[in-house]
């Protein structure tokens, strides 16, 4: 009998697993897939030869996290990869403002908006390992209190509010619109600044990496890094069947939760799930490539990142379509092109590209083409290169993964009302003693960071004494 068990092997399921293991427990971690990974894996989607990423598939967050980055995962076959610029913003002009690792560059990207952009980023960068630490995480007191309040003073605003009053310029309004869009939340939504901040910061600091091979290689390399037991194609259905144990883990939003241990809730806490909210979905696809994509501004080909919209009011426009159950005619498009910068993932002289545009939560609307005709406006030809693709739709990622609600891959809209205190007060424990939440729906929210399950853990460990 283990000490532990964790339920779901995502980079949060393994991060509370290498926790726990750290200290000296016995851990076992159950998965319902047959690989491992979560939203952190690959697979031939496309054409044999041709390597996609299922759902996540560049990791700003993970290099820069303050677990992560800990761990010797590169001993167990993990190498990053930085493509020449971390990302690229393509203009209806014919023109792309580029996000470099390096401030001086993006600022000179900027034009007269570079030294409001410096001034901005520069202290925060400075600070990025306090800053990272301190805001992905609960809420508490901070260990860098100055940083915090230089994120919280600027990032506890809308993206927009904070566009417009620190950039007079279309270029930099755009590059932080795009920055702020991976909220999925309306731009004009409080607290979006936060998001664009920390997006480009760890961007600056350590850029926009993701591992060569794929987002695969990233599980692969924890689950080594855990050392203990792992089984896959284990679906639990009742939380009985994991007990007795000291704790168990879930790397499980709130309804699939629900389902395996409502039962054994108080009412007032199963009262609290039921209520908590998941935000937008995504509508993802796949292309297999005969050749790189033509970019109209052949500087995109430098980035291994792009993001597709245009003016700052255009992806506002889509961006609150999504969250007010409408779709946009103009989607904004994030789109990454890995195989320009690791050639393993695809045949020789092919290439693949990923990418995906913000939906409401469980649409059913197609989105290929509004999708593809926006890659089109910026990279004429694109179509002309399709040798295959593959959709994920809203309901296609719930199926293959239930956490993933109506398409909603942060585990639940982090807007203000949610991004604190998620899923409930109590954020990793629940009403039942030794069962706690280690997912994406428990701070500091999505992205391939570890620190749910980091923070899950140290709390488990805590309560064990």
């Amino acid at each position: 009998m283990s000490d532990a068990t964790i339920i779901g092997s995502g980079p949060n399921g393994l991060a509370a697993a290498i926790v726990l293991a750290r200290a000296g427990w016995s851990v076992r971690v159950l998965e319902a897939q047959e690989k491992i990974g979560g939203s952190a894996c690959s697979a031939e989607l496309t054409l044999p030869g041709f390597i996609h990423d299922l759902c996540s598939a560049v990791h700003p967050m993970a290099v820069a996290s303050p677990f992560l980055s800990t761990l010797p995962l590169s001993r167990y076959g993990l190498e990053w990869i930085h493509p020449t610029v971390p990302m690229a913003h393509p203009l209806d002009d014919g023109t792309a403002v580029l996000m470099h690792q390096s401030i001086e560059e993006t600022c000179d990207e900027l034009g007269a908006d570079g030294p409001a952009y410096r001034d901005l980023m520069s202290p925060l960068v400075a600070e990025c390992p306090g800053l990272m630490f301190d805001a992905l995480g609960p809420p508490r007191f901070p260990r860098h209190p100055v940083a915090m309040a230089r994120l919280g003073l600027e990032g506890l605003r809308s993206a927009r509010s904070l566009a417009e009053a620190r950039f007079r310029g279309t270029r930099a309004r755009a590059l932080f619109a795009g920055l702020a869009a991976h909220s999925i939340l309306p731009l004009d939504a409080p607290a979006t600044a936060a998001y664009g901040i920390m997006l480009a910061v760890p961007g600056h600091y350590k850029g926009w990496p993701f591992p060569r091979g794929g987002a695969q290689k990233i599980s692969d390399a924890m689950t080594a890094c855990f050392g203990g037991e792992v089984r896959t194609g284990v679906r639990v259905s009742t939380i009985e069947e994991v007990l007795p144990a000291r704790a168990v883990l879930c790397d499980l939003t709130p309804r699939p939760l629900l389902r395996i241990a409502g039962h054994r809730f108080t009412e007032a806490y199963r009262d609290k799930l039921q209520r908590f909210r998941y935000g937008p979905g995504v509508y993802k696809v796949d292309w297999a490539l005969e050749g790189p994509i033509p970019w109209r501004a052949k500087e995109c080909s430098l980035a291994g990142t792009v993001h597709i919209g245009g003016t700052l009011e255009e992806i506002a426009v889509s961006e609150e379509a999504a969250w007010r159950g409408r779709h946009a005619d103009r989607p904004f498009v994030l789109l990454a092109q890995q195989t320009l910068f690791d050639p393993s993932r695809a045949p020789a002289g092919k290439h693949t590209a990923w990418a995906y545009c913000h939906v409401p939560n469980g649409s059913t609307t197609p989105m290929l083409d509004a999708i593809e005709r926006q890659i089109e406006r910026f990279a004429p030809g694109f179509r002309e290169l399709v040798l295959a693709r593959h959709v994920f739709t809203p309901a296609d990622f719930e199926r293959r993964n239930p956490n993933i609600v109506g398409g909603d891959i942060n585990g639940g809209a982090a807007d203000l009302a949610q991004l604190f205190l998620r899923p409930t007060i109590g954020t990793y424990s629940t009403s039942v003693r030794g069962l706690y939440i280690c997912s994406a729906s428990t701070p500091p929210g999505g992205g391939v960071h570890g620190m749910c399950g980091y923070f899950a853990g140290r709390r488990a460990l805590r309560d064990c004494g």
